[in-house]
């Protein structure tokens, strides 16, 4: 039981952080119905951003926060290739990853990985406050996890944020209501971004180090968690919608943890992700096997 208990503590400190990850993707595959590929390069930016400045000797708070502005910058890059340039927004999200690899590798000095051994993070921070190491990670993954849904769904109320929501459902309705529909698509990249090179920062100061190749499969865990939430509440305002997708984060990484306390081997390590990721993506056709609504019940990636 104790062990249970100890996965389960072990999940809940890493899914807050990777939340905010299947927060910035939900944001572009839902809410404006657009597959960004540009997750797996922010990521690993802001990891490398939040290091590199950390390493430099900026205060890890400052550095987390430009390593969300660094994923912003990446986002709005995406969003002018798709609605200025017109590129189709799979191969503009593709586009921009690729660069981005090579971006990140020089704000990293052209390391693979770059170190925070000895070094102060914001979970070293708390830790001051007299919490264990896991129980800090926690209290800073909830803070900032509620303070992203909470100032998400204050936008989400405003004048911009509902001609963004409106854009997502209908855009050619919006655009002749007159709503500037590249600039909300532009805004929903830079802010989808932004909370995917949070989310690679703090996984990064939690880790200990920063990797290049770290945002490999992360859209893939992000639309996971997403599944997941849908599975367990749908149709609901968005408030809870973001407060889901922590809930499926959580979930996700407690059940790839049950997996790999099968004596996984190491070598086998990404099969068993990609087993797990096959069961969580399938969950909606489960659920629908067993609604006798029928498909109107269920979710779809495509919903």
């Amino acid at each position: 039981m104790s062990n249970i208990f100890d996965l389960l503590l072990s999940a809940a400190s890493q899914g807050l952080l990777w939340s905010l990850m299947a927060i910035g993707v939900y944001l572009t595959f839902r809410i404006l119905d657009i597959a960004d590929m540009t997750a797996e390069g922010s990521f690993p930016l802001g990891g490398g951003i939040a290091a590199i400045c950390i390493v430099k000797g900026i205060n890890p708070i400052l550095a987390t926060i430009i390593a969300f502005l660094g994923g912003m910058i990446a986002g709005l890059v995406t969003g002018v290739l798709n609605t200025k340039l017109k590129i189709p927004s799979l191969l503009a999200g593709i586009i921009t990853m690729t660069g981005l690899y090579s971006i990140t590798s020089r704000v990293m000095g052209n390391a693979a990985n770059v170190s925070l051994l000895g070094k102060n993070t914001v979970f070293t921070i708390a830790q001051n406050w007299g919490l264990s190491r896991n129980n800090a990670v926690i209290v800073i993954g909830l803070i900032i996890s509620l303070l992203v849904i909470a100032l998400l769904v204050l936008f989400f109320r405003t004048e911009i944020g509902l001609a963004m929501r409106a854009t997502g459902d209908n855009p050619d309705m919006s655009a002749a209501n007159g709503i500037k529909t590249e600039n909300m698509k532009i805004l929903g990249y830079m802010i989808s971004n932004a909370c995917i090179a949070l989310s690679g920062a703090l996984l990064a100061q939690n880790n200990g180090f920063a990797d290049l190749n770290s945002g490999v499969g992360t859209i893939v865990i992000g639309l996971a968690s997403i599944i997941i939430a849908e599975v367990l509440l749908r149709n609901k305002k968005i408030g809870i919608r973001l407060l889901t997708l922590v809930l499926g984060a959580i979930i996700y990484r407690f059940i790839l943890a049950l997996v790999f306390e099968m004596n996984v081997q190491p070598s086998d390590a990404k099969l068993a992700s990609a087993l797990v990721l096959v069961v969580c993506l399938s969950l909606p056709n489960l659920r629908l096997h067993r609604n006798k609504g029928g498909k109107n019940n269920a979710p779809s990636l495509k919903d």
